[in-house]
């Protein structure tokens, strides 16, 4: 089981570390989020090819796919697309509201792990666990505890009268430091 956990603590890692370099990115592009979305595809594909190729040769299978693998692979593939599209527009200003990663970012990863365990559940056709939902109730609570009390970069100054895409200068309001 060593190996498992090592890969998943490296995921674990390599998307937390996601929204920080996201934050960068759009901050080199004038806080446009869609420059870094389209580098954040060419990177999937890039890496994706390759890692694919080489796991393949590795495993030493053919390169013949079965319909429903090939259905599914593109389905799963676009499912990541979709969620790193959704998540480039959760951080996109909206009318002159302000993206804030330090929100963002744990509701993402802590819906991503409840709704990946409705699915298993409802795939598998198990019983619903009332300690899956009180978990799920847990992970909602820490998802409030973690967002409250993430410290975040100064925001960047917009170039002036507004930002790339239109928005106005954003008006900086101050955020609340927890006491201890």
């Amino acid at each position: 089981m060593k190996w498992p956990i090592i890969f998943a603590l490296l995921t674990g890692l390599f998307w937390g570390t996601y929204g920080p370099a996201l934050g960068l990115a759009r901050a080199a592009e004038g806080n446009n989020p869609f420059k870094p979305y389209l580098m954040i595809g060419i990177a999937y594909l890039v890496w994706a090819v390759i890692g694919g190729f080489g796991g393949i040769r590795y495993t030493g299978v053919d390169m013949h796919f079965s319909k429903e693998g090939l259905t599914w692979g593109f389905i799963a593939g676009s499912l990541g697309a979709f969620g790193a599209l959704t998540l480039t527009l959760a951080m996109f200003s909206f009318q002159g509201m302000k993206p804030r990663a330090d929100i963002v970012m744990p509701i993402v990863f802590g819906t991503a792990v409840s709704v990946s365990a409705i699915t298993s559940t409802i795939q598998t056709r198990a019983a619903f666990n009332p300690l899956l939902w009180a978990g799920i109730a847990g992970m909602a609570i820490c998802i409030v505890i973690v967002a409250s009390n993430t410290p975040h970069a100064a925001p960047h100054k917009p170039k002036a009268g507004g930002d790339s895409h239109g928005a106005p200068p954003a008006v900086a309001t101050p955020t609340p430091t927890p006491t201890t």
